[in-house]
């Protein structure tokens, strides 16, 4: 990263050179060259763009975009502490506006709660492992619990936040308290900036996040026909769970619980998907009677063989496993 970019998206924290010093003259020589570089930083621009949002719940959720960061300029034999703490980009508490898709001032923040650090779990560590590679904060997680106790980032829900980065040098001189101001340098990049939320408000961070997170493949939507290796029409869906759909079964076809047979030869991908749907009608009409087309009925036992979940439906893991 060159210089110009550099001072534009990374603000120095010095609580020491308030009156306008330079790094080099009030930190130690170990913080002094240190620089950091924000990784997927074009995808953190697209969502800055349209208002990042992230989730916040009792139980605690991770961030997406990941924090990473390359980093250069440490003293490779110094030892180093990596950590990260969240501070209110103002006063304010927000909600959206569906209606403009945009955030509206609500009222004055809530009292914010105590300010807590998150510690790289590799910290501490000498400069040279730092910089060997990227550093990834994949374990921090972000909370609304006020009483929480497994140490995730407590945040307002619907109030701004900016993360911090903080580079702490591992003084081994016995006075190294005296010197604490000197011995760290703290790096902010607004285009981290993001409004903390209990659900996603606007729909189209929804679908980026879709879009570019790779653990969200099943949110996905996808064509099976497109698979390489089927051949066979898929003219029958499987319905989500929850929802009742009627099972229909093809003209000159008969099929009943316990039995393997039919009365003509029959695709098997259709016939998979075929029995999820009735997996998931008999789930939610347990003890009634299903009208087929040709008005055979079949009943559902209040007891009955184990069948085909949702999530047995020909998907990335059945690809994995070569079934397809």
């Amino acid at each position: 990263m060159d210089g110009p970019h550099l001072s534009r998206s990374c603000e120095l924290s010095l609580h020491c050179c308030a009156d306008g010093g330079s790094l080099s003259c009030t930190k130690t020589p170990q913080v002094s060259g240190v620089r950091v570089q924000l990784e997927m930083h074009a995808l953190w621009q697209q969502f800055d763009q349209l208002g990042t949002e992230m989730i916040v719940t009792k139980a605690g959720r991770r961030m997406f975009p990941t924090f990473q960061v390359q980093i250069s300029g440490m003293d490779p034999t110094a030892e180093y502490v990596l950590l990260m703490d969240f501070i209110p980009v103002d006063d304010k508490r927000y909600r959206y506006a569906f209606h403009s898709s945009s955030w509206l001032v609500a009222g004055r923040a809530d009292v914010i709660a105590p300010s807590r650090m998150h510690f790289h779990p590799d910290s501490p560590a000498c400069g040279a492992q730092w910089m060997k590679q990227t550093v990834s904060f994949d374990t921090l997680k972000l909370t609304n619990n006020l009483l929480d106790y497994n140490g995730h980032m407590i945040l307002n829900s619907m109030h701004r936040y900016q993360p911090r980065f903080h580079v702490v040098y591992v003084d081994p001189a016995p006075n190294s308290h005296l010197n604490a101001n000197r011995n760290f340098c703290s790096f902010s990049f607004p285009e981290t900036r993001f409004m903390a939320v209990t659900a996603y408000q606007n729909h189209r961070i929804t679908q980026l996040k879709i879009a570019s997170n790779p653990f969200a493949k099943g949110f996905r939507t996808t064509d099976l026909q497109d698979r390489v290796g089927f051949s066979g029409p898929l003219d029958v869906w499987c319905p989500p769970e929850g929802r009742a759909e009627s099972f229909t079964t093809k003209p000159r076809e008969q099929r009943s619980w316990g039995s393997n047979t039919s009365t003509g030869k029959e695709d098997p991908a259709p016939l998979m998907v075929e029995q999820c749907g009735l997996f998931h009608h008999l789930k939610d009409t347990v003890g009634h009677n299903m009208e087929s087309k040709d008005g055979d009925s079949v009943l559902a036992p209040t007891s009955f063989p184990s069948m085909p979940s949702y999530w047995d439906c020909l998907g990335p893991s059945q690809e994995r496993d070569g079934l397809l």
